[in-house]
């Protein structure tokens, strides 16, 4: 029985392979549906001889009970989007600029989720999602039944690849059909559906889903002892990975434009969705010479295709109140569909926005999802207008309490002065709740709203009051026992909250996620904080005087609300790494190169965070320090170029105290 488990398991990875990589079937479906329940019936009745590799895994069954979080070994970084031609040139110069001569790789930018995965000694061990870029949700379970990602590998090494996890167009209307005849909710496009699939807790479901998946990046070549992007590509291909054949290496940014306008005329046809094209720097040195920003590497970009534009009328437009009282005109829209989602809604942004387009009510516009995401009205079509169009008229006191708006200085915005606005306190509750606050799972926006309306919800304290109205929540329309403790439970979690989220969620002005963190990095506990000055606060890197203003008012004002905080069992201390003082370290901008003995970068750059100094990723006339190792980079001579501080070895681990 092992040789025909085996045997079927050869035949099977082979026709996998040659269908879902090579685009080229070697066997008829009917074969591959009978070798399949072969191979299933035999690792039933012996157990024993199923491995994890077996391509029966692509079959689905297992079920979890929710998303376990993985951290990336790198982070899964973005690219910067440009929109035309002007910014693909202003690419290629920038690099230019640098006395730099690279070829560029440009390839499709697929339309799905992103997804990271590992193998140990060839064998898959993780699949996740790209998350916050930095932790992803672990969908391991799902990507094994993705018939293009291999189980083991040709080779038994250990690697981390990137792709994209896409539904073809085929697959998507075949499956809307099924929902069709069942009665289902359709699905909308092909990236919604394989986000959706990709991220089911029954691995069936997303079996059922036939997704697909191509892989475009190797976080570390050098290891591999390659020297561009494209031999990484072909390096993946050759280890069994679906790597996609509409990959080209170009040499300038005539040679760019022509494959962006060649795949522009072939995306119609092409069986699955893309919204773009990648151009990244081939060369892996120049890579490095160019480094990252805080948010993207310098060496890529993502050319975003024109948005689909639709028209529809534009029936209204009313006005909305923020949580710090901005007012924003809203268009309402006859429901159209945009790029595959329905669209009925669109901001306007402000008065001056709607005055510089000419809208009128009744109007025909034109809109785009921006970035293929966010839906915009771009112009109104005046040719169509039948004399019944009204003038937009802007309002002159708040929509919700009727007190009188104010401009503030220097600002195009309106705003609500009314601190008790109710608009403004949802909105405050809603931002409180949000997940890069304080992380209240179960709480969506209208259900905020509706707690508000109901006398539930009236302050950010009452969310940890609402235990004593479980009984009277079990009643209301959408709620059940569930959904309710669910709720509670999540709300209870969140008092164990480090002390940063609790600051981006108070909404002190102008204070978003990472100068909270830096305040409570800084300082700690809340305690300290609040008694900060604004000579204190503006000797902190990145807090002006404007925001030190805004702190210190804040606290000032609020002095209840912090003590309520506490004794409602909120935590209120930093528990993340501790910021220390190092005169060495502090305030300081580092770059490191090369390999240090007995450290990984990780643990250096994690130290000097931790004393409050920065780490980037390429040398220039801001750095203050490079830490160069063995085998240094090309950072090592331009450090020496620029007359710029060097900690050898010896010298980092002195400061390091080792």
């Amino acid at each position: 029985m092992k040789e025909r488990v085996e045997e079927l398991t050869r035949i099977l990875e082979e026709a996998n392979y040659n269908y879902y990589v090579l685009d080229n079937p070697t066997i008829t479906d009917q074969e591959y549906d009978k070798y399949m329940r072969e191979l299933i019936d035999l690792e039933e009745k012996y157990p024993e001889l199923k491995k994890t590799t077996s391509p029966t895994m692509h079959v689905g069954g297992e079920v979890i009970d929710k998303f376990n979080k993985i951290t990336h070994q790198k982070p899964m970084l973005s690219l910067p989007d440009v929109f035309n031609e002007d910014e693909i040139e202003n690419f290629v110069n920038k690099i230019s600029e640098e006395h730099l001569n690279p070829s560029y790789v440009c390839e499709q930018k697929f339309d799905g989720l992103s997804v990271s995965l590992v193998y140990k000694n060839g064998i898959l061990i993780s699949g996740a999602t790209r998350g916050d870029g930095v932790v992803g949700e672990d969908i391991t379970h799902n990507v094994k039944t993705i018939k293009a990602v291999p189980l083991h590998l040709k080779k038994d090494i250990d690697i981390e690849v990137r792709g994209e996890i896409i539904m073809s167009k085929a697959t998507l209307e075949k499956l809307n059909k099924q929902r069709s005849e069942q009665g289902l909710p359709l699905l909308q496009n092909c990236r919604n559906a394989a986000a959706g699939s990709a991220r089911q807790l029954d691995s069936k479901v997303a079996a059922q889903r036939n997704l697909d998946n191509f892989i475009y990046h190797l976080p570390n070549p050098e290891d591999y002892g390659l020297k561009t992007h494209y031999e990484a590509l072909e390096f993946m291909k050759s280890l069994g990975f679906k790597v996609s054949s509409k990959c080209a290496l170009v040499k300038t940014k005539e040679e760019i434009i022509k494959y962006i306008d060649d795949l522009a005329k072939e995306r119609p046809n092409l069986p699955y969705d893309i919204d773009g094209v990648v151009i990244k720097v081939n060369e892996l040195d120049i890579q490095e010479k160019l480094g990252f920003t805080s948010k993207y590497p310098r060496w890529a970009i993502a050319y975003k295709f024109p948005s689909e534009e639709v028209y529809t009328k534009l029936k209204d437009i009313i006005f909305t109140v923020g949580r710090t009282g901005q007012i924003t005109p809203n268009a309402v829209l006859e429901p159209v569909i945009v790029m595959g989602s329905m669209i009925k809604r669109a901001t306007l942004h402000n008065e001056e926005y709607v005055r510089e387009l000419g809208l009128k009510i009744g109007d025909i516009v034109a809109i785009h999802k921006a970035g293929d995401v966010i839906p915009e009205v771009i112009r109104p079509l005046e040719e169509r207008r039948t004399g019944l169009e009204k003038d937009f008229v802007m309002i002159d006191t708040c929509p919700i309490c009727g007190e009188r708006l104010i401009k503030k200085d220097k600002l195009i915005d309106y705003f609500c002065p009314n601190e008790h606005c109710p608009a403004r306190k949802i909105n405050s509750l809603i931002h409180f709740a949000s997940r890069n606050a304080m992380n209240i799972d179960g709480l969506g926006d209208e259900i905020i709203e509706n707690l508000y309306n109901e006398g539930y919800l009236k302050t950010i304290l009452d969310f940890y009051y609402l235990y004593e109205h479980k009984e009277d929540l079990k009643e209301l329309e959408g709620f059940g026992e569930k959904s309710v403790n669910k709720i509670l439970e999540s709300i209870d979690n969140s008092k164990q909250n480090s002390l940063e989220r609790l600051l981006f969620g108070l909404g002190i002005s102008g204070i978003g996620e990472k100068n909270a963190k830096l305040l409570a990095r800084t300082y700690e506990n809340i305690d300290k904080l609040k008694y900060a000055t604004c000579e204190e606060l503006t000797n902190i890197k990145d807090i002006g005087n404007i925001l030190a203003q805004n702190i210190v008012d804040f606290f000032q004002n609020n002095k209840q609300l912090i003590e309520d905080i506490k004794n409602i069992g909120i935590n209120t201390n930093y528990i993340g790494e501790k910021s220390s003082f190092n005169e060495y370290i502090t305030g300081k901008k580092f770059v490191i190169t090369g390999t240090i003995e007995g450290l990984s970068r990780d643990e250096i750059k994690s130290f000097i965070e931790k004393n409050n100094g920065t780490v980037s990723e390429s040398v220039s006339k801001n750095t203050d320090i490079v830490i160069v190792g063995a085998n240094p980079g090309s950072k090592y001579q331009k450090a020496l170029d620029l007359n710029i501080m060097i900690y050898d070895e010896q010298k980092l681990k002195e400061v390091m105290k080792m």
